[in-house]
């Protein structure tokens, strides 16, 4: 792998004349993680329009040895969409739908297709895609694919991985994988759409994909509930499944500190209850009768207030209500960051595990830095916590970011204690990949350094990630 010569500058602006930009101002936007932790550089962005284009590029790179990170909608958050000197290759204007079959409850569409406009696309066509996440408005296809992204509903759809029916990707030498299928079975050797899947574009530049859909749901309520611990919500949690055969479609776990966080820093936000428990549950039921998902949320939260696992209860009476509540839940991220920034972690654990690891952890890192503030909230529906430190009111900000990666080991050690991962969602990028061979067996590394070294010998696809 090298950077960029300017022989292989020259032949990729020769192939792709009006997808290319050397600009400095019109580069900057692509460069800088949207927290601001990276900022990088490249001599060249490329923005091709069509797989022809993407495999014409990769081919010169691939002659000359030449480094390239993959960019979809920027919204990582672990950097790893941000180049250091290698060509940028942005996959933002791959935007054709190729094709909506509802019959068979799939849809192709290219990588630079957003998350919420693939949700309208599938919605027009009678149909729903249940991938959702904050960043929906910017995340990509290509993107969310790359990363496996998880988001809201994993807990019912499952992952990004879940929802890959085929996938069309260059691949490092420029060869074109054309795996579009739509098919739910198909037992012909390895999978090859997987290993593209959470690869963080190491293995290839993903351009299209064939994705599930599913049913839209007839009826749709969400509420609010108080709880007095985290341990009270996983036991929520288990009841809500029991109470509605499997209607739950969202269960987000979120801790006091975190919603006042929300309601300072946020604008147009308010308290969701009348009371001010220390932890919140958002609860999202679905059903395929009218009226169905009302009835089933008004029967578990009468029975969770006779066991005692409820404080508190709001039911959204419209959509607009609907959406403020689920404002609460997704601006938490952007809450913390005018507090000056944090030690912030994306982990999962076992869910019969979740209070028990919030407990240890916690009690940790206080012990290591007095004074800290843990904000702690997430996907608790599928073991998802994103578990933030930020400083103590008052604190000097560079010297807390400073303890960064001894506080971030204290927390991912008792993760490992309770056999869970130290990325749920955004995947390794440049700020994990070297800390989970901590965490990763000596026979997994050497597993997956080979599929890679078979695959992308020269190692040009996004080099600094993955080991």
């Amino acid at each position: 792998m090298t950077f960029p010569t300017p022989q292989a500058l020259a032949e990729l602006k020769a192939a792709l004349p009006d997808a290319f930009t050397e600009d400095a101002n019109e580069m900057a936007p692509w460069l800088t993680e949207w927290r601001g932790r990276w900022t990088g550089h490249t001599p060249l962005l490329l923005q091709p329009r069509t797989t022809a284009e993407v495999q014409k590029a990769v081919e010169i790179c691939a002659r000359h040895g030449v480094a390239i990170v993959t960019q979809g909608g920027g919204t990582g958050l672990v950097g790893g969409q941000i180049p250091y000197g290698e060509i940028l290759l942005s996959t933002r204007k791959l935007r054709e739908v190729r094709d909506v079959t509802p019959l068979d409850d799939a849809m192709t569409v290219e990588a630079g297709i957003t998350l919420l406009e693939a949700q309208d696309i599938a919605k027009a066509n009678n149909r729903f895609f249940p991938l959702s996440l904050a960043a929906e408005g910017s995340a990509t296809i290509g993107g969310v694919i790359s990363t496996n992204a998880g988001g809201t509903q994993v807990l019912r759809y499952g992952m990004m991985r879940d929802l890959v029916l085929g996938i069309e990707a260059v691949m490092p030498d420029g060869q074109v994988f054309n795996g579009l299928k739509r098919l739910r079975k198909d037992n012909t050797g390895y999978d090859l759409k997987q290993l593209l899947i959470g690869a963080e574009g190491t293995l290839g530049v993903i351009t299209a994909a064939t994705l599930k859909l599913y049913p839209i749901m007839r009826s749709r309520c969400v509420a609010f509930v108080g709880l007095e611990s985290a341990a009270a919500s996983i036991e929520l949690l288990a009841r809500a499944k029991d109470e509605t055969g499997g209607g739950v479609e969202a269960f987000e776990m979120m801790k006091r500190l975190g919603m006042e966080l929300v309601i300072k820093n946020i604008p147009d936000t308010r308290e969701p209850l009348e009371t001010t428990p220390p932890w919140y549950v958002l609860i999202e039921i679905t059903s395929g009768t009218v009226g169905g998902a009302e009835a089933q949320m008004e029967r578990l939260l009468e029975v969770a207030f006779e066991e005692g696992l409820i404080t508190d209860a709001s039911i959204a009476q419209n959509d607009a209500q609907r959406a403020q509540f689920w404002r609460l839940r997704e601006e938490h991220s952007a809450a913390l960051k005018p507090e000056g920034g944090g030690w912030k972690h994306d982990v999962s654990v076992p869910i019969s595990r979740i209070a028990d690891f919030i407990d240890e952890a916690t009690t940790a890192v206080e012990t290591f830095h007095p004074g800290c503030r843990v904000s702690c909230f997430g996907h608790i529906g599928d073991g998802n916590l994103h578990y933030d430190i930020i400083p103590g009111i008052g604190e000097d900000i560079s010297a807390f970011i400073a303890l960064w990666k001894e506080g971030s080991q204290i927390v991912h050690d008792v993760v490992a204690k309770y056999n869970g991962s130290i990325s749920a969602e955004h995947g390794l990028g440049r700020l994990k990949t070297e800390e989970v061979k901590r965490y990763k067996s000596p026979l997994e590394i050497q597993t997956m350094a080979a599929i890679r070294k078979a695959i992308d010998p020269q190692r040009i696809m996004n080099p600094a990630v993955l080991f």
